[in-house]
């Protein structure tokens, strides 16, 4: 007689194994982190398994923490992969890892498995991701199992890629988490095949962060950027661009943490008495929500601390190496009236100040009617199933 395994529903605390891997920016981890901790906080009993560079903070305290050895992309087009110190990673390096993840999902003993981003990205993450897709495949009983996407993908020039993730979403995965508001933008905008997946999709609503308490200082415009070029680029034009106008108004310019410090230097002498320049500031989405005015980048988190908050907000999106999500994204924004888009390649301090004018002299953002709800509501479905 064949023996019939049951599957308990796991209705008060099941296990969820979930896998982020960041190689730029800290996006992917932050949102990913704000998921688990919706979970925990909803009773189930999370484990996070991060292969980026740690970061401080994150995945919260109320789940169980697992680091791989940290991967960083080689460069800004996501080509390779390559250590903490920049050295190109070789193949005993890669199979100690997937060895770790393998036996981090052994120990874990999920009922569910959430990868962040993969199959519609990582393919730098094959190596080890597909054998956990393999590893889910022969557990007995075998984990729900489903893939973390944000609502805007990079959208992909070689043929056949799409084909391929279409394929491993119908071969391995029982649902796709789109973090995002289909009235905002939806999936098959940036993902041509999603018919072919459409019975998988559930939108979760962004997953946006609780209003941050008022904040502790004000600054009336305040300034983000990333590492790199591009950042230090954005923190020019603004430096300059107050001494120009809004000059009456302060000025904070957050750097980020990787300018390098003889940049940081020359900028900090060039600065304006109505300016001050720093590299972090812990309290960031709370200087937001004391701010008239807001200028950055357009990634997901930002962009979800500025609809929190109601900040106006001047987008320069990001896209080195043929990115094209967060250009995508400022732009619906700018169509909404909830944000100016200016480009990120040629940006002059005249287009920045003429912008800041524009931005300071409409009403703040109210109410946008965008579903920001995502962390929770991911909780919800994933207990439900």
């Amino acid at each position: 007689m064949a023996q019939i395994r049951m599957t308990p529903l796991h209705t008060s605390s099941p296990r969820v194994f979930f896998y982020v891997q960041h190689l730029l920016g800290i996006g992917h981890l932050a949102r990913a982190s704000r998921i688990a901790s919706a979970m925990a906080k909803d009773g189930c009993e999370v484990t996070v398994v991060t292969g980026g560079v740690p970061v401080n903070g994150f995945p919260g305290p109320d789940v169980t923490s697992v680091t791989l050895p940290p991967v960083v992309a080689s460069s800004a087009g996501f080509s390779g992969l390559a250590d903490q110190l920049g050295n190109a990673v070789g193949e005993d390096f890669l199979a100690a890892r997937r060895d770790q993840l393998l036996d981090a999902f052994r120990t874990a003993s999920p009922d569910i498995v959430i990868i962040e981003a993969f199959p519609f990205g990582r393919r730098q993450m094959r190596f080890e991701l597909l054998p956990l897709l393999d590893a889910v495949a022969r557990a007995n009983p075998k984990p729900k199992l489903y893939t973390s996407v944000r609502d805007i993908l990079q959208q992909q020039k070689k043929p056949g890629r799409d084909e391929e993730t279409v394929a491993l979403l119908r071969d391995h995965f029982d649902g796709v988490l789109v973090h995002g508001d289909p009235n905002f933008v939806r999936l098959e905008e940036t993902f041509p095949l999603t018919s072919a997946i459409s019975d998988k999709i559930t939108y979760t609503g962004l997953v946006a962060p609780p209003l941050p308490p008022e904040p502790t200082e004000i600054f009336d415009i305040v300034v983000s950027a990333g590492g790199g070029a591009v950042g230090r680029d954005l923190i020019r034009a603004s430096l300059e661009a107050a001494s120009r106008v809004a000059v009456d108004r302060r000025w904070l310019l957050v750097t980020g943490p990787n300018l390098p410090e003889q940049d940081f230097a020359a900028l900090t002498s060039d600065a304006p008495g109505n300016v001050d320049l720093v590299r972090f500031r812990k309290d960031f989405p709370s200087l937001l929500r004391g701010a008239e005015l807001s200028i950055s980048q357009a990634g997901y988190n930002t962009v979800g601390d500025l609809l929190v908050t109601g900040c106006r907000s001047i987008l320069v999106p990001f896209t080195a190496g043929g990115e094209t999500e967060q250009s995508v994204r400022a732009e619906r924004l700018e169509k909404l009236g909830l944000a100016l888009a200016l480009p990120e390649a040629g940006l002059t301090t005249d287009q920045l100040a003429n912008a800041v004018e524009t931005a300071l002299s409409r009403p703040k953002p109210s109410n946008p009617d965008i579903d920001l709800a995502g962390a929770e509501r991911t909780s919800a479905v994933i207990r439900q199933r």
